[in-house]
């Protein structure tokens, strides 16, 4: 797996937002150092510490100091153990944002979000897009709460390259051909030195940088915001996130809600296959669409299309496309604009833009897609998205896949996603990562935790539907919501019906109908 391959885990807004958010960054800057109100207190009642050990205490117990961050946002810090085994070994301090309910000075509680990745920021999220995270009927109801897992973003982050150093290991074309040794010793030293360089300069904190740990700080977050239980709304990895806490906490779930769903169950390379199978199947949705727009570059029928596009990603990996920033676009850095813009059908024009460009030697757009992928702008990165992806990956991922299983992968990827598959795999960075991994992936049941909605979308690429519904099936109080569509999630996306099951759910407490399909 080299480092274009998809974030499998992780949640993007919609490509057609991301490239014009460029064009509000510094309007919202502006606006956050105009003093206005004071924040609302964060809550008057006393943290839970219902069973919580006696050295973990001060943090349980700990004051929170809300500033105002803009006229709309409160801000604070929350402090948590490095190792929760072992709080003497140092502290890390956790970013957090809090919308305050519009509609009432007296909110049904907190609900934590998390926008996926790993490694997306949860601060990000609900700063700029807050109405794309949560619908209106719930913000006017809920104190709507981002943060920043450890490891990412605003909180204590990990921290392993420079731009510079960021684009060449994204961006540069190894020089032997792909699928030789060559190649393969070439790339694998690359990801080597990219995890001595997250050790060196993320003073000391790759090996806490896991799922489990990150569960355990929401549950610190949840009793510091003053609520008994946990109400969350989680996508994509942050479903993973979201049902891990049910694993441990199941006596505190309150109302979650777990959309683009990650299956615990499966094997880092099953993961890999399960999604590379999903975004052909996007890609042909995505041609199917294209071949009825005269604007297409493609014609005859979807099958020839494909075909065509297959041509066209060999014709880079041969003879890269030079782009006005000296950056040269091969096939990776074509797979990686492809795969953003398939998350979601609002970004399938773009990708015809990126595609005909392409086609007349040009690389600009495609190359908008890839760094909208990375959150690169103007040449610098915006957060740590990438080595948090990283460290959380190959900690929480046991590595170890024969040679057999190798080769059954690709050649199932050979067979399912014949357009996507010579481009997909690569030399595995977890293998050179410097610490071992002590993630497992295993099924999770939650046994006596509240209802938990799951809601999956047919043919979302990144979380492919089929981990939706195992899901579901594993947690024993799982309830299934079915979007039938493209993009990835289902959640706040313009389908009445499954919004409606949501905000019932979350603002009543009443779970939809198991199994509900929403056409």
């Amino acid at each position: 797996m080299n480092p274009t391959r998809p974030r499998r885990l992780r949640r993007a807004l919609a490509v057609v937002a991301g490239l014009v958010a460029a064009s509000v960054v510094l309007s919202g800057c502006l606006s956050a150092i105009i003093p206005d109100a004071s924040p609302r207190p964060s809550s008057s009642k006393a943290a839970d510490t219902d069973g919580v050990a006696e050295n973990l205490l001060p943090y349980y117990e700990q004051t929170l100091d809300w500033s105002s961050c803009n006229e709309t946002f409160d801000c604070t810090t929350v402090t948590a153990p490095l190792d929760w085994s072992d709080p003497t070994k140092g502290d890390i301090e956790l970013s957090v944002i809090r919308s305050r309910a519009e509609g009432t000075d007296d909110p049904i509680g907190s609900l934590l979000t998390n926008p996926g990745g790993p490694g997306a920021s949860g601060v990000q999220l609900i700063r700029d897009s807050v109405s794309f995270a949560v619908s209106e009927p719930v913000r006017r109801q809920f104190d709507v709460i981002g943060f920043d897992p450890r490891g990412v973003g605003e909180s204590t982050a990990v921290t392993c390259y420079d731009a510079a150093d960021m684009d060449a290991y994204l961006f540069d074309i190894p020089e032997g051909a792909r699928g030789t040794d060559a190649w393969a010793d070439e790339l694998l030293a690359r990801h080597k030195s990219f995890g001595e360089a997250c050790d060196e300069n993320s003073d000391g904190i790759l090996p806490y940088i896991t799922t489990e740990n990150s569960a355990r700080d929401m549950d610190l977050l949840r009793a510091v915001l003053g609520d008994t239980e946990l109400n969350y709304l989680g996508y994509s990895y942050g479903t993973f996130l979201g049902a891990t806490y049910a694993k441990l906490f199941p006596e505190k779930v309150g109302r979650l809600v777990l959309d683009g769903a990650v299956d615990p169950s499966v094997s880092n390379l099953d993961v890999n296959v399960t999604q590379g199978i999903g975004f052909e199947s996007a890609l042909r949705a995505y041609m199917a669409d294209c071949l009825t727009d005269k604007e297409c570059p493609f014609r005859g029928t979807v099958d020839e299309a494909m075909a065509d596009l297959g041509t066209l990603l060999a014709s880079v990996d041969r003879d890269p496309i030079p782009n006005a920033d000296g950056r040269l676009l091969g096939s990776d850095s074509l797979m990686t604009a492809i795969v953003a813009a398939l998350y979601s059908q609002d970004s399938w024009g773009y990708l015809t833009m990126a595609l005909t460009d392409v086609l007349q030697g040009n690389a600009d757009i495609a190359f908008q897609l890839a760094d909208f992928y990375y959150d690169r702008q103007g040449g610098t990165y915006t957060g740590n998205q990438t080595e948090a992806f990283r460290a959380y990956n190959c900690m929480d991922y046991p590595t170890g896949a024969t040679d057999a299983d190798l080769a059954a992968a690709e050649a199932t990827l050979a067979e399912k996603a014949p357009t996507i598959a010579p481009y997909w795999f690569g030399p595995d960075p977890c293998e050179v990562w410097p610490y071992p991994p002590t993630g497992v992936r295993e099924r999770i049941t939650a046994d006596g935790a509240a209802p938990i909605v799951v809601v999956g979308t047919t043919n979302d690429p990144a979380t492919p539907y089929e981990w939706s519904v195992s899901l579901a099936d594993q947690l024993s109080s799982g309830v299934l919501v079915t979007r039938v569509g493209e993009g990835h999630t289902g959640y706040n996306k313009g389908n009445s019906c499954v919004d409606s099951a949501i905000e019932t759910y979350l603002l009543e407490g009443t779970p939809p109908q198991d199994g509900l399909r929403c056409e």
